[in-house]
């Protein structure tokens, strides 16, 4: 996933908002969000080249989600899937600064990542390239492939787009999901410098990339409301166009 934009207590009626990319290559084999079997509830979709999800809740209000840290050509073969990190927090029992404090000591296992996870108490932030453990505040934040807020413009625009979307008493999903289509792509005086191909920061600065290989695959959309209740929206593009929604009440 490399777009994570995010309301923290920012909203009367919900506590956490958020609108989130999965970019991946299209050929990178995928299952859509479901319903896990093996475990009361949990809500995630699949990775099945590595085993591991991109995002993901459960039934106790636990929700994760993942993005890559961008240093090419710094990727290093043989380090454990990011993604599993995020399947172990949905089916761990820790709280989220026992298990940040226990990934902290396992952190080079991984190539560079950011994970988003909590519960119905706390919101927590945490980057292997950064090393600290954030506690994070009611606010709006964008995630991308750096660290949390940096400011490149897919996460400055899509912020905007979401203070936008939140300011209305109930959260229009279409809303949502058009300006996480967004394909317009950044001026080049605007684009960060990240390691890789003039060309290429063009083809990823959109929130919506297109490209012959690689590009959007999924954007969801997750409510938490006070009242405990939750909506799991995932709209799927590649290989088909279809749209999932799951709403669960959360169990203490």
């Amino acid at each position: 996933m490399c777009l994570i934009l995010f309301a923290y207590k920012q909203h009367p009626k919900y506590r956490l908002i958020v609108a989130s990319n999965r970019d991946e290559f299209y050929d990178r084999p995928t299952i859509s969000a479901f319903q896990e079997d093996n475990y009361p509830f949990i809500v995630c979709g699949r990775d099945l080249q590595a085993g591991g999800t991109w995002t993901g809740v459960n039934k106790n209000g636990k929700f994760v989600a993942i993005t890559n840290y961008r240093e090419l050509p710094l990727v290093l073969l043989g380090k454990q899937s990011r993604g599993e990190i995020a399947d172990n927090f949905l089916k761990s029992n820790d709280s989220p600064k026992v298990f940040l404090e226990e990934l902290h000591k396992k952190n080079e296992r991984y190539n560079g990542f950011n994970v988003l996870l909590g519960d119905t108490i706390q919101l927590f932030h945490y980057s292997n390239r950064e090393r600290i453990i954030n506690q994070l505040q009611p606010n709006v934040f964008g995630l991308s492939n750096a660290f949390l807020d940096t400011p490149w413009p897919k996460v400055v625009k899509g912020k905007e787009y979401l203070r936008k979307a939140i300011k209305k008493d109930e959260i229009d999903s279409e809303e949502v999901f058009s300006f996480l289509q967004d394909k317009e792509i950044s001026p080049d005086c605007d684009l960060p410098h990240t390691g890789i191909s003039l060309e290429h920061e063009r083809m990823l600065s959109p929130l919506f990339i297109e490209s012959h290989n690689y590009g959007t695959r999924t954007s969801t959309i997750i409510t938490f409301d006070y009242e405990g209740n939750v909506v799991f929206t995932e709209r799927s593009y590649i290989p088909e166009y279809i749209t999932k929604r799951f709403t669960f009440h959360i169990e203490h």
